[in-house]
Formats: C-alpha cells, structure tokens, sequence
C-alpha cells in the first residue's frame, strides 16, 4: 500500500495564490481563467501529494534543510517540502519572477 502524505498549506501559500485569483478575475477581468486556475492548482496538488518526492527538486546554492519540490500549473509553480509523511505547500509563484529573490 503507498505511502499516505498529509497536505500542510503555509499561509504564505494561501496569500501566493489569492494575490493571483485576485489579478487574473478582478485586473483581467477573466473571472472563469481564475477559476480554472483554483480548481487546476487543487488537483496538481492532490495528484502530487501521492508522490510527492517525485517532483524535480528546485536547483539553489543556498544550503536548505530540506529540498524544495515544485511543479507547474499554467503559468504558475507551486514549491514545498517534504518531511516524514507531511506535504508541506509553501510557495504559488508566477513562473516568470526572479525565484533568487522569492525562496526563503
């Protein structure tokens, strides 16, 4: 039987993610792209957290006590951490963003 993860959301994920339903329904105006964003970013993660070690591991110099994980949706990457059997979310970012100056 596999191995069963637990989802952990860090608030920083959740201020990432409503900053960019917020521009793409209220500044583009495309309110159902904002929704699809929602509902896509939901099973990405849902689909992941069955493996979520499988994902590429995010490439940094800096020394982190765990690695950092990530994976696309649209436009977006969403990054986390694994440790024991919890996914730790952490990060919804816009893929074209300076990434050196966003990861703790």
């Amino acid at each position: 039987m596999p191995k069963q993860y637990r989802l952990k959301y860090l608030p920083l994920f959740w201020d990432d993610l409503e900053h960019a339903v917020f521009y793409i329904r209220d500044v583009l105006k495309n309110p159902a792209a904002a929704e699809r964003l929602l509902d896509r970013t939901e099973a990405a993660i849902l689909e992941h957290a069955k493996a979520p070690t499988m994902a590429q591991a995010h490439k940094t110099a800096r020394r982190r006590p765990l690695p950092y994980y990530w994976f696309p949706v649209g436009n977006y990457m969403v990054f986390y951490v694994v440790h024991d059997d919890v996914m730790e979310v952490r990060r919804f970012i816009y893929g074209a963003r300076d990434l050196t100056k966003m990861l703790p």
